[in-house]
């Protein structure tokens, strides 16, 4: 997907003061902007970034005008928490952290023996 990152973003600053957050990183079309977060950290948690990626699906699914006109009027009506393209965002970001979660565990499982001595209080088998 094709996007781009605005470090100390004025739009996001603002989100920010409105939100009462320590950061925040906000989606206008294929930008995501940060404000209270460097590029690096933002990138680093991946599940942040699913969320914001999904808000740029939904920017080119809409339209940007439309998406940014549907996404207040659902914001006004039922908050921003209950929004449902907040919630559709946020299980983006979830769902990503789950997968990623599972794929650690089925990596762990693929560990094959090293030939080394086993542990003093693991028997052996006859």
């Amino acid at each position: 997907m094709d996007y781009k990152i605005v470090e100390k973003s004025l739009f996001a600053r603002v989100a920010r003061m409105v939100l009462k957050s320590r950061n925040v990183a906000m989606v206008l079309g294929k930008s995501i902007h940060l404000s209270g977060v460097d590029k690096q950290s933002f990138l680093s948690d991946e599940g942040w970034l699913a969320h914001e990626l999904c808000h740029i699906r939904q920017f080119q699914e809409h339209g940007y005008f439309r998406f940014l006109w549907l996404y207040l009027k659902e914001s006004y009506k039922v908050g921003y928490y209950n929004n449902k393209f907040e919630v559709e965002a946020r299980e983006a970001g979830m769902k990503h952290i789950h997968f990623m979660k599972e794929q650690l565990k089925k990596e762990a499982g693929n560990v094959k023996p090293s030939g080394l001595p086993l542990p003093a209080d693991v028997k052996k088998e006859s």
